[in-house]
């Protein structure tokens, strides 16, 4: 595996499972029968102990197959809103995100993204990393991923 992000995932994954095995805690795959249902091959997120790992979210409008209509900024936008009502399904907020991977279809969006990505936090500021992709879901301009605390 050459992509240093995903290591870095993998290693934080394998890090917290190991630190909280001991303690008891159990994995909660969570949306994994309605993603299933879908045809869509992963849980929405997964519980461990206080954190939640959120799958990688895109611009789509909930209940819909398609993405919004705007570019980078409106799906930038739904990618965010996606990701809060994610984490309040589950017993988080968007103050609780401790980090975030966003993928880009173009390296070039960065700043846009941005701007709308800064919107949907306020103030928080959680760790983030960011990359370009070659491709993304549904030829999509950006995925965003988080992991939070519950």
């Amino acid at each position: 595996m050459k992509n240093p992000i995903a290591i870095l995932t993998i290693a934080l994954l394998a890090a917290t499972l190991a630190v909280q095995t001991n303690a008891g805690s159990s994995l909660e795959l969570l949306g994994t029968q309605a993603n299933k249902e879908q045809g869509l091959p992963f849980s929405e997120a997964v519980a461990f102990a206080d954190l939640l790992f959120l799958s990688g979210q895109i611009g789509l409008k909930p209940g819909a197959s398609k993405l919004v209509e705007g570019g980078i900024t409106a799906e930038t936008t739904q990618t965010m809103l996606n990701i809060r009502n994610t984490l309040e399904k589950y017993g988080s907020s968007m103050d609780k995100i401790i980090k975030c991977t966003i993928f880009l279809g173009n390296m070039d969006d960065w700043a846009e993204m941005n701007i709308a990505y800064l919107h949907a936090l306020g103030d928080h500021r959680p760790a983030r990393s960011a990359l370009g992709a070659s491709g993304l879901a549904l030829n999509g301009s950006v995925e965003i991923e988080c992991i939070a605390a519950r």
